[in-house]
């Protein structure tokens, strides 16, 4: 990378963790997935119960593997065979897990954490009931502010998330939101994460890589 966009990157990141912070929310910057690793083990004890939200970024950094592979009782919502009952037990469970990870569909700057879901499994344990929610996301995932926020999930994020799901909506055919009023349309709960009455409840661990959606 061009050390003038890396500076650039630094700042911005530099920026974000400090109004995480502000918010009663830590933020970490991660150099590569080694290190991504290792802050992983150091903050999930073993032998403890994780759950995980939908995230293509979690697969894309290998923390999926990861917890597969690790000394936890990981809630995987990706086992095979599950059926939509079995898959429902898995959310419900999220709650009181001990960790919950998951990834964003944007941060802002100031330190926001933007998100839209289909059913709500995805956001509610974000908002309450794990003991720890640890956010895994890409340098790409960082805006301005809200409205760039919204904007970026909206017409960028969203689209694509339904093209992969194979979803019947005017954006997977478009490319972008029409604000439809599909039976499939996946934008169902919008979420802004402003603050934090527990402090270190939520950890953001910036990875700087381009990751998901």
């Amino acid at each position: 990378m061009d050390i003038n966009v890396s500076w650039y990157i630094e700042k911005q990141v530099e920026r974000t963790i400090k109004n995480l912070n502000n918010r009663n929310m830590e933020g970490y910057y991660i150099n590569n997935r080694e290190m991504l690793f290792h802050k992983l083990k150091e903050l999930i004890v073993k032998g403890s119960t994780v759950g995980v939200g939908d995230s293509m970024t979690l697969f894309e950094t290998g923390v999926i593997d990861f917890l597969r592979s690790g000394n936890f009782n990981f809630l995987d919502k990706y086992e095979d065979k599950l059926t939509s009952d079995d898959k429902r037990e898995i959310y419900i469970k999220n709650f009181s897990a001990d960790t919950f990870i998951c990834s964003t569909n944007a941060i802002t700057e100031g330190g926001e954490l933007y998100n839209i879901d289909g059913n709500g499994s995805r956001v509610a344990p974000m908002l309450y009931g794990p003991k720890q929610v640890i956010f895994v996301i890409g340098i790409n995932k960082i805006v301005k502010n809200i409205e760039e926020a919204e904007k970026r999930v909206r017409d960028y994020a969203a689209p694509i998330d339904a093209k992969r799901l194979n979803k019947d909506t005017p954006c997977a055919k478009l490319g972008y939101c029409v604000d439809c009023k599909s039976e499939n349309r996946i934008c169902n709960d919008f979420v802004v994460i402003r603050g934090q009455f527990i402090k270190r409840r939520i950890k953001v661990l910036i990875v700087g890589d381009v990751l998901g959606y």
